[in-house]
């Protein structure tokens, strides 16, 4: 499936950590009407996401919200509690991106 400049995303239900533990967030209302990146890793911890990918997103994060954007958020196939935990561990959270 391509997507591009204008495309509306399918509408999923990705799953968060919350203040009270895991809860769905639907993709369509973090996305309508928003500028939002989202970006995508093979999985949390792995050598390069962790060492390349999720960092490089927290370097420039700044030039991204001069441009607009709302919220960067990273997907993976890991659970909440990973990605919460790999959040924490990379500074990523603590930078404002949305695990």
């Amino acid at each position: 499936m391509t997507i591009s400049t204008g495309d509306k995303l399918p509408d999923v239900t990705l799953v968060q950590m919350g203040v009270g533990g895991p809860k769905p967030v639907s993709l369509a209302d973090k996305t309508d009407g928003r500028l939002v990146v989202i970006f995508a890793v093979p999985g949390a911890f792995t050598p390069t996401c962790h060492s390349a990918h999720v960092p490089s997103f927290i370097r420039t994060k700044a030039r991204f919200e001069t441009k607009g954007v709302e919220e960067i958020i990273c997907v993976s196939v890991n659970d909440p509690f990973v990605m919460y935990t790999w959040g924490d561990v990379t500074g990523a959270t603590k930078a404002g991106i949305t695990m």
